[in-house]
């Protein structure tokens, strides 16, 4: 029961900040690629509560953000969440290259991959993700800009 009320909390903290956010900015978004609907979120560390982070083994900081990926099957409604694997780079606007590693939540029928990211204030980041499970094999591609608290 611990681990189910920290994803719920984990999850309500992402719905929260997506909803007084910029879509542009901040908020969660998703992407259908082929048979997959790809929802990604980034914000900083610091919207989680302290017991949250701890759980997950995140840092929060000012200077540090989350990463959060869920891939969903979009033929089929019994168990949409998919596991995948999931590697990628992050590289903000003068080249800094940043090798992504994501970590796999499973909590129940979810699935979900976080991974952690260091930045300034007003530091911009393209993201490059490549998303596979067996031979399907997709690229995602967003940009996120980070701010200081």
């Amino acid at each position: 029961m611990v681990k189910f009320n920290h994803v719920i909390l984990l999850f309500v903290t992402f719905f929260l900040f997506s909803s007084f956010t910029h879509a542009s900015d901040q908020g969660g978004q998703f992407k259908t690629l082929g048979n997959w609907d790809v929802h990604y979120i980034a914000f900083p560390s610091t919207f989680l509560q302290p017991k949250i982070a701890k759980h997950y083994g995140i840092e929060r900081s000012a200077y540090a953000g989350v990463i959060n990926i869920s891939v969903l099957d979009n033929r089929t409604k019994d168990t949409p969440a998919q596991k995948v694997k999931i590697i990628g780079v992050a590289r903000n606007l003068i080249g800094h290259r940043i090798n992504m590693e994501f970590k796999e939540i499973v909590e129940g029928d979810s699935v979900y991959y976080i991974a952690p990211i260091k930045y300034r204030n007003e530091e911009t980041y393209r993201f490059e993700l490549e998303i596979s499970q067996g031979k399907n094999f997709k690229k995602l591609k967003f940009q996120q800009k980070f701010y200081v608290d």
